[in-house]
């Protein structure tokens, strides 16, 4: 008989040819346990999915509840499903007035798509900009609007009429013109290393926006839900856009996405044509219900409150050991540079070897993740601390 690491690569389709192979046999808190019953820290959270941890047993309860009703009955907006329904009203009262219309999706992904296709509708314009080095997903259009040619070149032709800015670079605002329909920009960027917004570019981006008439699209994708110690980013940023993108945390470790914007805005899709957009998952019950959990435990629990005392723990820790280059960070959002590939690739192994799990970004290959799950304790990040600055020793 084969074992699950054998049937792991014998059927499972690969994305690189040298995977971690972990081998998770359950998860709880803040920590992996393999099948071999070591125990991992993870610091990584699925990257920004798991903010309340692993197997909280109140979002676990509130998807058993469910599954025990209904789970999937119709395509996304044609039954009254209480568990949306609930969620689109939660999520709305916490958002601004211009953000009162939420379409459910099944992933990041799937947002980015909606939230083109929403803006090319509404705007009737051709064209798109968005950022270098940004990152926001693997489908054919969100592919397009990636910000790196060496994941992109091999799948040509992609979308046409994207243009790619230089993120925190004023004068190239420039190039958003009367044909743009939209500007998509995470507003910290993650897979470029955590680079944030610097004074000013942001408010000079909406106001270029304003002055075309693109919509300002903030993919929030990984930055939302607490991450950066608020809700959402835009707010620690002081920027409201015309539509807001969510997934990963938002579904509470459930698959679920949102693109969010303005009842006026939204309603192209009703028609010209009809069905602007389809999806049969989007806004699975199951998920909604675990999101709607997550969301009010992120409110009850003041874990957000939390953020970014948590950020300078690990930050005093950590920034004045010898092989720390710098750290970036937008709350529990973080890159600690290495100064090279290899240290990068070493440390990590290494932390999988000491007791603890990061990872790399796609487009800053220098530096290491730190975004553990928002439960994390104090003492918790001192363990933490301790097993990577071991780690950092043995570089």
């Amino acid at each position: 008989m084969l074992t699950h690491r054998e049937l792991f690569l014998k059927y499972l389709a690969q994305t690189s040819d040298s995977p971690l192979q972990l081998e998770v046999e359950k998860a709880e808190g803040v920590y992996l346990y393999t099948s071999s019953g070591k125990k991992l820290i993870d610091l990584i959270s699925g990257v920004s999915v798991s903010n309340l941890g692993h197997s909280h047993k109140e979002v676990v309860d509130a998807v058993c509840q469910q599954a025990q009703k209904y789970m999937h009955l119709m395509v996304y907006g044609e039954f009254v499903q209480h568990p949306q329904v609930k969620l689109a009203e939660t999520i709305c009262k916490l958002l601004p007035n211009s953000l009162q219309s939420v379409y459910f999706v099944n992933s990041g992904s799937e947002a980015v798509e909606g939230a083109v296709k929403l803006a090319k509708r509404h705007t009737g314009k051709p064209n798109i900009i968005s950022f270098k080095n940004g990152y926001h997903g693997g489908t054919h259009g969100a592919l397009s609007l990636m910000g790196d040619e060496g994941l992109k070149q091999a799948f040509r032709p992609l979308l046409p009429g994207v243009k790619h800015l230089t993120f925190n670079n004023i004068d190239e605002l420039s190039r958003i013109d009367s044909q743009t329909a939209c500007v998509i920009i995470e507003p910290v960027q993650g897979e470029g290393g955590i680079v944030v917004p610097k004074p000013g570019f942001l408010e000079a981006l909406r106001q270029r926006c304003n002055e075309t008439g693109a919509l300002l699209i903030f993919d929030e994708i990984q930055t939302g839900m607490g991450r950066t110690g608020k809700l959402f980013a835009f707010e620690k940023y002081g920027v409201t856009p015309d539509i807001l993108l969510l997934a990963k945390a938002f579904g509470g470790g459930m698959p679920l996405g949102a693109f969010i914007s303005s009842k006026e805005i939204m309603g192209k899709l009703t028609h010209n044509p009809v069905l602007g957009h389809i999806t049969t998952f989007g806004g699975h019950p199951v998920s909604c219900a675990a999101s709607l959990k997550s969301l009010k435990l992120l409110q009850s629990l003041k874990l957000i409150d939390e953020v970014e005392k948590k950020t300078q723990l690990f930050r005093s820790r950590l920034v004045n050991h010898k092989n720390v280059k710098s750290i970036r960070s937008s709350g529990l959002f973080m890159a600690v540079e290495l100064g090279s590939l290899q240290n990068v690739q070493k440390f990590i192994h290494l932390g999988l070897e000491i007791g603890f799990v990061t990872d790399w970004f796609l487009f800053c290959d220098s530096a290491f993740r730190i975004a553990p799950p928002l439960i994390i304790s104090d003492d918790e990040i001192e363990d933490a601390c301790r097993l990577i600055i071991e780690a950092l020793d043995r570089l």
